[in-house]
């Protein structure tokens, strides 16, 4: 894929900003008492990869107006290293707009994790196009990558029309345009329809679609293999048949992509990767690894492999990368990953864990 030549931005993320409230000591939330509180979102989480590893990264949203959660966002966002830009608006009342609160624990053993999503009065549903200057920010300045997710184009039907607007926008400017599908069922009840339509606007215009089979099976309609059953080894033909499945209806996808995950308990998972790309499939076989917090990995994955991309990497080196970056996202508390350096997810890939002096 061709990247663009001097843009000021490496990625764009239009996102909805929240908190996570997560209880330490890898408690069950109902009976925790301390928490931690941290800023939190799929597309950050993905933009995070890029971001701490020096590359310029711009993030779209909303803010309240005077809110102490909307400091600690924009304070969270530069200490990753993202410029973030977006309007501020009167919370109303005490009943009106806020920050979503994403209440979860890390699970332990055979106690899986919980999410509690709480989501009233979400501040980021209320986004519309006008909210921001495309022509400014995709043309003049310019992006390379433009990643969008699932989860903020079925937020509303104004975040749906906001994100088929910026992935037309992009590929008219020249930007690569990525989407990440994360199908939440809570969010497409009752809107199935006007979603399929959005969700097949923006994969028209996409160079590169990831997503788990449920995820192109529910979005997209793509046929794929069916969830639980057989392990991921003896389904990796069936996994590479969607694609091609997926080649078909959208021939512009350059590069495709799919998890692979397999739970042994809340510490041990399987974890592997399917990319196509560059004309042939790269297959990372789930290995084993040991999780801390599993939230953040698969988004930390899609960021992994899109900064391969934009260093101009092959789609095999961009998988191995994003494999790695998904997993030290799942070695810590937090949602998104912070590498040091590429020597460090390299590390991780090659099963390099001794001490570096």
């Amino acid at each position: 894929m061709q990247i663009r030549d001097k843009a000021r931005w490496a990625m764009l993320v239009p996102t909805s900003m929240g908190v996570r409230l997560a209880p330490e000591d890898r408690l069950p939330v109902h009976s925790a008492d301390r928490f931690r509180l941290f800023a939190s979102s799929a597309e950050t989480n993905v933009a995070s990869i890029p971001a701490r590893l020096g590359l310029p990264v711009k993030v779209l949203t909303r803010f309240i107006e005077g809110s102490p959660i909307s400091a600690l966002v924009r304070s969270d966002l530069r200490a990753r290293g993202m410029d973030v830009e977006g309007p501020e608006i009167p919370q109303g009342d005490a009943w009106g707009y806020r920050h979503q609160f994403n209440i979860a624990d890390s699970g332990f053993g055979a106690r899986a994790p919980r999410v509690w999503n709480d989501r009233a009065g979400e501040v980021g549903r209320t986004m519309s196009v006008d909210d921001f200057d495309l022509a400014r920010i995709l043309g003049d300045e310019g992006v390379a990558v433009v990643h969008l997710s699932g989860l903020i184009a079925s937020l509303s039907p104004g975040t749906s029309e906001l994100c088929v607007e910026i992935a037309r926008r992009a590929k008219a400017a020249g930007s690569i345009v990525a989407f990440d599908l994360n199908y939440r069922a809570s969010f497409w009840k009752g809107r199935e329809g006007e979603l399929a339509e959005a969700f097949h606007a923006i994969a028209s215009e996409c160079d590169v679609l990831y997503g788990n089979e449920e995820d192109f099976q529910l979005c997209l309609g793509i046929e794929g293999p069916e969830p639980g059953g057989e392990g991921l080894d003896v389904k990796i033909e069936a996994f590479q048949e969607m694609i091609g499945r997926i080649r078909t209806a959208y021939p512009g996808a350059q590069w495709i992509g799919t998890s692979l995950r397999e739970v042994i308990s809340a510490n041990r998972h399987l974890w592997g990767m399917i990319l196509w790309g560059d004309e042939e499939f790269t297959v990372v076989k789930p290995r084993e690894i040991e999780v801390f917090d599993r939230i953040g990995g698969g988004d930390a994955s899609v960021g992994g492999m899109l900064y391969g991309l934009l260093q101009g990497w092959s789609a095999k080196e961009s998988a191995q990368f994003g494999w790695a970056t998904g997993v030290l996202a799942t070695m810590g508390p937090r949602d998104d990953a912070a590498p040091a350096d590429e020597a460090q997810v390299w590390g991780i890939w090659n099963g390099n864990a001794r001490v570096v002096r």
